[in-house]
């Protein structure tokens, strides 16, 4: 996602109680809910899915990572007004900004339950494959990551993008628990990000499960 730079993204997010910035800060979370499971998506834009699935499950703890400072205080001011006009406060959700190949310098072995990549940026020159967040090596990190068994839930409506994640998938030897070929046409339960709801009537949504 390419939103214009802001120049106060930082110190809006550094106000922000639920922006964790530091390592030391998320294990020291994690290690207070020892009993709650952990589920992160890498990505999150302005934040519609992971705010929806932490409503939806405040037993858990949801973290919603997003590599752009300005896109991710977008994401911040949309909770807050949300939480606002709804006399609610997710405390189970937090955000965090960092690059996904260092995702094993953030979390410990078997921390995380889950993984959502929503709509990743699909990178489509040959020469920047390595950067899909499908990516052999990125698929590595996750794994460092992850419970025993954890799975990772793909989607988008980019085609090239999903065959290439298909490929890389199998490579890598994960198994295909869900494939969706048109999302939208099935009847299965989905959370839409805002990118899904504006773009889905132009073409199929594409959705991949995958288990370690």
């Amino acid at each position: 996602m390419r939103t214009r730079f802001n120049a106060k993204a930082i110190e809006q997010l550094n106000e922000f109680d639920r922006y964790i910035k530091e390592t030391e800060k998320i294990q020291e979370i994690i290690s207070k809910n020892k009993d709650k499971k952990i589920y992160l998506e890498i990505g999150m834009g302005k934040g519609d899915f992971i705010t929806q699935l932490s409503m939806l499950d405040k037993d858990n703890i949801y973290i919603g990572v997003e590599l752009s400072p300005p896109v991710l205080a977008l994401a911040m001011k949309k909770l807050v007004r949300f939480e606002e006009e709804n006399n609610i406060r997710l405390d189970n959700l937090y955000f965090m900004s960092f690059d996904a190949i260092n995702i094993a310098s953030i979390f410990k072995e078997g921390q995380i339950e889950k993984i959502y990549l929503n709509f990743s940026d699909p990178w489509p020159k040959k020469k920047h494959a390595k950067r899909r967040l499908t990516n052999e090596k990125f698929l590595a990190e996750y794994k460092k990551v992850l419970r025993e068994n954890g799975q990772i839930e793909f989607k988008t409506d980019n085609r090239e993008l999903f065959e290439y994640s298909l490929v890389s998938m199998q490579n890598y030897g994960l198994k295909f628990i869900e494939v969706y070929l048109d999302l939208h046409k099935t009847d299965v339960f989905n959370i839409q990000t805002e990118y899904e709801k504006k773009f889905s009537p132009f073409g199929p949504i594409y959705k991949i499960i995958v288990e370690y």
